[in-house]
């Protein structure tokens, strides 16, 4: 049933709120009050139920500094008088209710009458499921289920998610992606046009941008109201469902963006809950973001860890996600971050570690592998805090995988650069080799990298037409030969010329385009590589599975190294400059001759055709410290990969 079924109810008429009931246990108010509940999407919000031989709806809310709470809505013409919720005897702050003869898609909010001011708010329901279509805020009732049908992607989801494993991922927002007239696409149009598309290019997960639900579509989710509530923007949650049921069967893992930091201040939301900082924390130098004028969670309080314990946990048990990927986690634990002196207060030993965050980020980590072993919880994390990805019972934050943005910033600014420069530089794209193996690292060319003035990724590379395509292939052929999982914002990999505007859809007229079919298809046989080439991922993560041949040829602008397996290696050559380098010779070891299987100068992505022939033999010619060489053509502003053929 479509959730714009919903959205216009006429007012029903039922008796008032009957005996009170409870769906927490005291183990669950133990769990709650102590900030280890995970599961509390199942205690509070709205659930129908049946009382007496009645079936309705059982409210719950945690409200502590009210005095009074109402459900109010179209089914009592927004009148709560008859419909007041009640308080438990144990001082948990948490008011309760069942009204009878309610169902499913009725609108509600919660009328709180506050202890602290004589201000009488109406909000939505923290642990709603589901909300009104922006800008209308009201929650809806939604006790719906979903027949899954990934079982087989469940069985093999921890090998597929795992370190081991290639990740390639293509970021996605969905608003945004592909429009339908002036419209966003819906989740089931976007089951089978995303889908089918993902699969083509040979991602093997996507990200999507946050899909919980968010007041202000241009903060692209990240200003989320609704931490239990998929965007009905696209439709219902179990048309989302089946959006991820579909990328499951299709072979593609799903990861969501979620954003535990801070919250907008809407009228309607979390902001100032019951005339009290129940949700964020009261001391504005931890509660305030001056760089996003929102809200900062409050760690140090119980109840608030286990609300966002309990909304991750609920998109992995509910939604099947693969991995969750946690926005601007520098901003959480550091007590100055984005703060100028005398804004904040340090710790007795002057260190600037907000411990409290941090303990909450352990706890999460740690919580989320021990129920879902096949999952990857990835921090966006900016700094270099030492541990992110070290597990928790050795001192680290626990994460599974940390973007890059060192590789990241590094590698853009290099690129940028005109290559007649780049000879003077040619340690940015080798420098992030030094600390390849510190942290498990996703490398990522994400949104943030085509907004607010930065350009698109092509747009940002020198010279003519020619030379922007073939720097950008460059740029991509140097991302999957590093070391650590990918990440690429859409659009990127079909080389769109404008900046990202969350308004638009993708420029998809460019794919008429020569330089943009060729860029596509080199995404997809990179892609492709990774996926099949063991040498690419099975040791990402230590220095075995890497090897320098030569990075300091300044004078012609290459690298050159190997990746390597247990039994099989593959050989990269990275050509910066704008100049055919003929007769280039590479030292190699042992006794394989070796082939071409990929030039980013190949016809078919738009290069020029300079190729190396189908056998490239080795001699026993010792170079660069190694007992046998092979010569090579390097094309212009071009790489290749070579595979050993044994002789």
């Amino acid at each position: 049933m479509s959730i714009n079924q919903f959205l216009s109810h006429k007012p029903i008429h039922m008796s008032q709120l009957v005996t009170p009931h409870t769906l927490f246990t005291s183990f669950d108010i133990q769990l709650f009050s102590s900030g280890h509940h995970t599961q509390l999407y199942n205690k509070f919000g709205s659930h129908e139920i049946e009382l007496q031989g009645l079936h309705g709806i059982y409210f719950a809310v945690y409200a502590p500094g009210a005095s009074k709470v109402e459900v109010i809505g179209n089914f009592n013409h927004w009148n709560g008088e008859k419909h007041a919720l009640n308080v438990r005897w144990d001082n948990s702050g948490i008011w309760e209710g069942f009204i009878p003869e309610m169902k499913n898609g009725e609108l509600y909010k919660y009328r709180i009458y506050s202890h602290h001011d004589s201000k009488v708010r109406e909000k939505a329901d923290p642990y709603a499921r589901l909300s009104e279509i922006p800008p209308k805020s009201a929650s809806i009732v939604w006790d719906q289920s979903y027949e899954w049908q990934d079982e087989a992607w469940l069985t093999q989801a921890k090998q597929i998610n795992g370190l081991q494993s290639p990740m390639s991922i293509y970021e996605v927002h969905l608003g945004s992606w592909k429009k339908k007239g002036h419209r966003s696409l819906h989740y089931k149009e976007l089951a089978v046009e995303l889908v089918s598309y993902v699969k083509e290019m040979n991602f093997t997960h996507v990200e999507f941008m946050p899909v919980m639900e968010h007041p202000f579509y241009p903060s692209w989710g990240y200003l989320c109201t609704g931490f239990f509530a998929s965007s009905s923007r696209y439709g219902s949650p179990e048309e989302l469902k089946f959006l991820i049921d579909q990328f499951h069967q299709a072979g593609i893992g799903v990861i969501l963006d979620w954003v535990p930091g801070h919250f907008p201040d809407d009228e309607h939301a979390l902001a100032d809950f019951d005339g009290t900082k129940v949700y964020e924390h009261p001391d504005k130098s931890k509660g305030y973001h001056p760089d996003w004028k929102s809200l900062i969670f409050n760690y140090e309080r119980p109840e608030i860890r286990s609300f966002l314990l309990s909304s991750a946990h609920y998109w992995a048990k509910e939604f099947h996600i693969d991995g969750i990927r946690v926005d601007a986690v520098a901003s959480m634990i550091y007590l100055d971050y984005s703060r100028e002196e005398g804004a904040w207060t340090p710790n007795e030993d002057g260190s600037n570690f907000y411990r409290a965050a941090i303990s909450f980020l352990q706890d999460l980590n740690k919580a989320m592998y021990k129920d879902f072993p096949y999952i990857q919880m990835i921090a966006e994390e900016s700094t270099a805090y030492n541990g992110v990805t070290v597990p928790v019972h050795e001192g680290g934050l626990g994460f599974g995988l940390k973007w890059m943005m060192g590789w990241m910033n590094d590698g853009l600014e290099f690129m940028e650069k005109d290559p007649i420069h780049r000879r003077y530089h040619l340690g940015d794209m080798s420098r992030s080799i030094t600390y390849a193996f510190t942290e498990n690292f996703v490398l990522p060319l994400s949104h943030d990298e085509v907004v607010h003035g930065k350009s698109a990724l092509v747009s940002k590379m020198p010279g003519d037409e020619w030379q922007r395509f073939a720097n950008l292939r460059l740029l991509f052929l140097s991302m999957y030969g590093h070391p650590g999982q990918k990440l690429l914002f859409m659009g990127g990999e079909f080389g769109q010329t404008s900046e990202w505007d969350v308004n638009l859809e993708l420029s998809w007229d460019l794919l008429d385009y020569a330089p943009h079919q060729g860029i596509s298809k080199f995404v997809r046989q990179l892609n492709h590589i990774y996926k099949t080439e063991e040498s690419l991922f099975a040791i990402n993560y230590k220095p075995e599975g890497y090897e320098w041949i030569d990075y300091s040829d300044h004078e012609n602008s290459v690298l050159s190294f190997i990746r390597k397996s247990k039994d099989e290696h593959l050989i990269f050559v990275l050509n910066y400059a704008p100049v055919v380098r003929n007769d280039y010779r590479v030292g190699v070891s042992g006794i394989y001759n070796y082939k071409e299987i990929l030039n980013s100068d190949d016809k078919d992505f738009w290069g020029s055709g300079v190729l190396n022939k189908e056998t490239i033999k080795s001699e026993e010619f010792p170079w660069q410290h190694r007992n046998a060489s092979i010569e090579l053509t390097l094309p212009p502003l071009g790489g290749l990969i070579l595979k050993p053929i044994k002789k």
